[in-house]
């Protein structure tokens, strides 16, 4: 069974670090893009970071850019994503995501809250 399972989140003060981990079983990602996701109380997922294929490519929504850092440990078949400078307007729940082929993000993990306070 594949599963994607992601932890790290908790609740830090502005200004503030978090490290979110995506540890992948079932199967192995070391050849797939990944992405982090997130979704805040009543608001659509939002796109967050992706890496590429290779890890070469990495892609941030504007307001990350410069705080978040989305990188990969093919050997622990697990994708991170780092968080600095964190600001209330970060709190949401965090998702990681797989893309095998299809053309989406065809894979999931159930989620972990980060709460930022002010």
């Amino acid at each position: 069974q594949v599963q994607l399972v992601e932890s790290g989140g908790g609740l830090v003060q502005a200004g503030g670090s978090l490290r979110l981990s995506c540890a992948a079983s079932g199967r192995t990602f070391s050849s797939s893009p990944m992405a982090w996701f997130r979704q805040a109380p009543g608001k659509e997922r939002e796109f967050v970071a992706a890496l590429s294929r290779s890890g070469g490519n990495t892609y941030y929504r504007n307001s990350v850019k410069g705080r978040f850092t989305i990188s990969r440990d093919n050997a622990k078949n697990t994708v991170y994503l780092q968080m600095n400078s964190l600001k209330p307007e970060d709190t949401a729940v965090y998702y990681c995501a797989a893309e095998t082929g299809s053309g989406t993000y065809d894979y999931w993990g159930q989620g972990t809250q980060v709460t930022v306070s002010s």
